[in-house]
């Protein structure tokens, strides 16, 4: 038996970023064997072993060959005669295909140090394309290289073009679309994600509602830095800046989708943008199977972003409305995902990066005045029922109208 560190780990490292996972290959074992060491199998696939101490994933080295479509699609062998070459060479990029033995000596058949120190992701082999989620592996970790100035090798984008244009990415199955979405929107530069997949063709059958944004004008005196998509995606990198909540994040990508339907006898304006985009994000949400608390808010700041934006013209009642969908008077408030996600919004415009933004402070003030406003008071009035709903209503109303400066 042979053990051996590889992938993410080595790659980080080589990297001098922190390593947050581990993860091991063994080489000349059996699950028998494994077994009767202590470790604890959890892989049904194929055999993944946790360490009795550590916990970390031990894998037995395998091969995959081609059964059918989609991430699926494979058949795996895990003989025990199945060396480390042939378990790295099944993976997808070079930088991804680096050991470490356990005296430390690196084993590096496909040069991924040098793809590394050149800032390349480049596949290993042409079986890169049997496998569809490796379009958004890929495309992912160019969001996640991308402050080390990664870029896709030449080659390796024309590859993920073929597999868009020869149907492989129609393969992709919705839960794992959405899982390395979710995980694009965690990297500091979640843009190129988007980038990626467009410049390959992959976004458009995927997400269309995003691609065609891209091919959407906008006004230019409010939208020097052009169409919709590069706006959208210049939004999204500045919430990631200001924030870590992916529910932000997906939020900031979903918030002009209504553009990308607006009649094209308006354009370059887009008026009810912020009502049309809502069935996208609808329709988006269920064909990914996107949770519900994702789909809730970007459903929310899709529909009233402008309302922020346009605050001091904004009717004491709309204001109210507001407050109420962002659950300021519940104990689960949006409030501040909110103001940040529209801040980003804001500044997300070439040339207005550094726009003030009184309507955060002046929305925050209207939150904390009327939340004041509760029942108790109306109760030592005599009041009951409806007639408290009627009267903090009211008093909400009045209060919101008596601080609008």
């Amino acid at each position: 038996m042979e053990i051996y560190l590889v992938g993410g780990a080595v790659r980080d490292k080589l990297l001098n970023i922190p390593v947050k996972d581990r993860d091991w290959v063994v080489v000349g074992s059996t699950p028998d064997e494994m077994l009767k060491l202590g470790y604890l199998q959890v892989g049904k696939d194929f055999p993944v072993f946790l360490h009795p101490q550590t916990k970390e994933e031990y894998a037995l080295a395998r091969t995959e060959k081609k059964s059918g479509h989609g991430y699926h699609g494979f058949t795996c062998n895990t003989d025990k005669n199945i060396s480390l070459l042939d378990d790295l060479t099944r993976r997808d990029l070079t930088i991804n295909a680096i050991a470490e033995s356990t005296d430390g000596q690196l084993i590096d058949p496909f040069n991924g140090i040098s793809d590394i120190k050149n800032g390349l992701l480049r596949h290993i082999s042409p079986a890169f394309k049997e496998d569809p989620v490796r379009i958004l592996r890929t495309a992912r970790f160019a969001a996640r290289f991308s402050k080390f100035g990664f870029n896709i090798a030449h080659e390796t984008h024309h590859l993920m073009k073929s597999m868009v244009q020869n149907n492989e990415v129609d393969h992709l199955v919705p839960e794992r679309i959405w899982a390395e979405l979710s995980k694009a929107l965690e990297e500091q530069s979640p843009s190129q994600f988007f980038r990626s997949l467009e410049s390959c063709g992959a976004l458009d059958r995927i997400i269309p509602e995003i691609s065609q944004l891209f091919t959407t004008p906008q006004s230019h005196q409010h939208h020097p830095e052009g169409d919709a998509g590069t706006h959208t995606l210049m939004v999204l990198d500045l919430a990631r800046q200001l924030s870590d909540d992916k529910t932000i994040c997906f939020a900031a990508l979903c918030h002009d989708l209504g553009k990308g339907i607006t009649a094209k006898e308006y354009l370059p304006k887009h008026p009810d943008h912020e009502t049309n985009g809502q069935k996208l994000i609808k329709q988006i949400c269920r064909r990914l199977k996107v949770p519900n608390q994702f789909k809730t808010f970007a459903l929310i700041v899709a529909k009233y972003h402008t309302h922020l934006h346009k605050l001091n013209q904004q009717s004491a009642l709309e204001i109210l409305t507001l407050l109420e969908k962002l659950s300021v008077f519940k104990q689960n408030s949006m409030l501040e995902a909110f103001i940040t996600t529209c801040i980003a919004d804001t500044k997300g415009r070439k040339g207005f990066e550094n726009t003030p933004y009184p309507q955060a402070d002046l929305l925050r003030k209207l939150a904390e005045k009327t939340k004041t406003i509760t029942s108790a008071v109306f109760r030592k009035k005599g009041l009951e029922g409806k007639e408290i709903g009627i009267a903090i209503h009211q008093k909400r109303l009045t209060t919101i109208e008596n601080n609008m400066t």
